[in-house]
């Protein structure tokens, strides 16, 4: 046995500072201790024989943790006339010991080296494969551990920063340890103050898998689920589904820095006494008041949501008073908003923010237009000339498709005729 003083002590340090269990500890000083074998039976390569990838298949370590050492096990096949050492033993060897002993039976070998033997090159090439298997267990145990929480909301303590990006610490449970997760500049909001020990909420997005360096958690202040989230363990009613949230539009990073980020929900219900709009406001606001103070002063509108399109598109350009909504298309999905002049500013949004989210909301095309000057007759004859070139096209790639499966068609027979003709007696 290869002694290793302080490999109890070794194992508990390890696990408690990684957050690992001690099993998995011992896996990977297993696995380490394994290519450390590898590296010193390379460098002795006594026989100057090549060793395949799958050589050392045959060979274990085993750990014995109050001992504090190691052993290197081979498991050799029982054969007549040995012609590889390494994974064969003689008959008579073995009957030495075992006389019951068969050929084509396997026999567990103790071929650990002496301590001397193992030398530095081995131990370094334990320790650096020691490092790396601790790393891939840890993101092991992380995607095991968050894999079911993708999509939900965590409370998150600001660790550092990283070029543009905040490292964050979340826990998935109560008394569960604390993992590193990335918040990206992309998924921050402008109006956060991101200081060492700040407490969030965060969306966490992705838990990703592999190799790569850094967190392997992704997470999200900027996402429209963590309104989702707030809204729900805020008002009671869409947490017992009276009310549900049909749809919603964000924008939590404007592409101008004089908009302010802007969040559309659409909320509706089935039962007929309940105002699912004044569910989610709160009295007073008090209920909105605390999604818009966690989401630091983001401009949030709720909605009535309607199976009618032009009522959801009015409702959708809230707080704008629309005065009609004209359906220019409903198969591409356009349509004219009619407002009053003094609503124009007001529906369209501050560089067109407001009108932006309601067709993001609603999935229509929206095009304000000041009700006074619109004319109904020029913009019915404008959609008519579009709608017909549009069938005419429509039209046209029918016949040129037709036409093309049949050239299809004829070239299979002449394929067939050709293939029984040659098929046919000579």
């Amino acid at each position: 046995m290869v002694s290793l003083p302080g490999l109890k002590d070794l194992i508990e340090n390890i696990s408690r500072e990684r957050n690992l269990p001690r099993v998995a500890v011992q896996a990977a000083l297993r696995e380490a201790l394994l290519k450390g074998y590898e590296r010193y039976r390379r460098a002795q390569n006594l026989d100057k024989q090549h060793f395949d990838e799958d050589f050392f298949d045959n060979f274990e370590v085993e750990l014995d943790v109050e001992e504090e050492g190691f052993r290197v096990l081979a498991t050799k096949t029982i054969v007549e006339e040995i012609s590889d050492p390494d994974h064969q033993i003689s008959l008579r060897e073995v009957q030495e010991v075992a006389e019951e002993a068969q050929l084509g039976s396997e026999v567990v070998l103790d071929v650990t080296p002496e301590q001397k033997e193992f030398g530095r090159m081995a131990a370094m090439q334990t320790k650096q494969v020691l490092a790396q298997k601790l790393r891939d267990q840890q993101r092991q145990m992380i995607q095991e551990e968050f894999q079911d929480l993708e999509g939900t909301v965590l409370q998150a303590r600001v660790l550092r920063f990283e070029r543009q990006s905040v490292i964050m610490a979340v826990s998935s449970g109560f008394g569960q340890p604390e993992v590193e997760a990335e918040l990206p500049k992309r998924e921050q909001l402008p109006n956060d103050n991101y200081r060492a020990n700040a407490t969030f909420k965060v969306y966490l997005k992705k838990v990703s898998q592999g190799q790569q360096r850094g967190p392997q958690l992704v997470v999200s202040r900027a996402d429209a689920g963590l309104v989702v989230y707030l809204f729900a363990n805020e008002v009671p009613e869409i947490e017992d589904e009276v009310v549900r949230i049909v749809a919603v539009a964000r924008e939590a990073n404007p592409p101008s820095r004089y908009v302010g980020p802007r969040t559309k929900i659409a909320v509706d219900t089935l039962e007929r006494d309940v105002d699912p709009v004044g569910a989610c406001i709160g009295a007073r606001g008090s209920r909105i008041q605390v999604v818009v103070n966690e989401l630091r002063g983001e401009k949030i509108d709720v909605i009535r949501w309607s199976p009618d399109p032009a009522t959801y598109i009015a409702n959708a350009l809230s707080p704008a008073r629309v005065d009609e909504v004209r359906l220019m298309d409903p198969e591409s999905r356009q349509t004219h908003v009619l407002v009053a002049e003094d609503q124009l500013s007001l529906a369209i949004g501050k560089e067109g923010q407001n009108v932006r989210l309601a067709a993001r909301l609603t999935g229509w095309k929206i095009d304000i237009k000041d009700r006074a000057k619109y004319d109904y007759a020029a913009e019915d004859a404008k959609f008519a000339a579009a709608a017909a070139e549009y069938q005419a096209q429509q039209a046209q790639m029918e016949m040129d498709q037709a036409e093309d499966e049949d050239e299809l068609d004829e070239l299979d027979e002449e394929f067939t005729e050709t293939m029984e003709v040659s098929d046919a007696p000579a």
